[in-house]
C-alpha cells in the first residue's frame, strides 16, 4: 500500500490482493485521529477514577479528565480520555459509543483539532451574515 499527503491528511492507495483485478483502485482517505476521545452523557456521580477504569479495558488510559463547573466544583456531564495510541482509542470508540456508565447512557466521538476550531471560528467572525446587493448599498449613499 503506498501513502501520500494531501492538505496535511494522508491519502492511501488501496490495491487489490488479486493482480489479474482489473476493477479499479481505491482511495481511502485517512485523516490521522487523535488518541484522545471526547465522552459526553456522563453520570454527575462519576469521577475521572470509574471514567479511566471502564476505558482502561482498551488499552492504556494516560489521561481522563472530567469538566467541571468553576463556580460549583461539579461535573458538567462531559469529559476527555486520552489513549495511549490511535488504535485503541478507536477500538474504545466503537465499544463505549451507546453503553451505559454508571446508570447514564455514554456517546463518544473523536475530538477535534482545536486549531482548526480557532481558525474556522476567526474566518466566520469575519463574515458578514447578510448578503447585500452591491447596487442597492450604492442607492443608500
Amino acid at each position: 500500500m503506498a501513502a501520500s499527503r494531501f492538505g496535511g491528511s494522508i491519502l492511501k492507495y488501496v490495491s487489490h490482493l488479486n493482480p489479474n483485478n482489473t476493477a479499479p483502485a481505491r482511495f481511502c482517505f485517512s485523516r490521522g485521529f487523535s488518541s484522545t476521545l471526547f465522552v459526553k452523557g456522563i453520570s454527575f456521580k462519576a469521577t475521572e477514577f470509574t471514567l479511566a477504569e471502564s476505558f482502561s479495558k482498551f488499552g492504556e488510559v494516560l489521561e481522563a479528565k472530567i469538566i467541571k463547573d468553576k463556580d460549583k466544583n461539579r461535573s458538567k456531564g462531559f469529559g476527555y480520555v486520552t489513549f495511549a495510541t490511535e488504535e485503541e482509542a478507536s477500538r474504545a470508540l466503537i465499544e463505549m459509543n451507546g453503553k451505559l456508565l454508571e446508570g447514564r447512557v455514554i456517546f463518544v466521538d473523536r475530538t477535534t483539532d482545536r486549531q482548526k476550531i480557532r481558525e474556522a471560528r476567526k474566518t466566520i467572525a469575519n463574515l458578514t451574515w447578510h448578503r447585500h446587493n452591491e447596487e442597492e448599498v450604492e442607492k443608500k449613499k
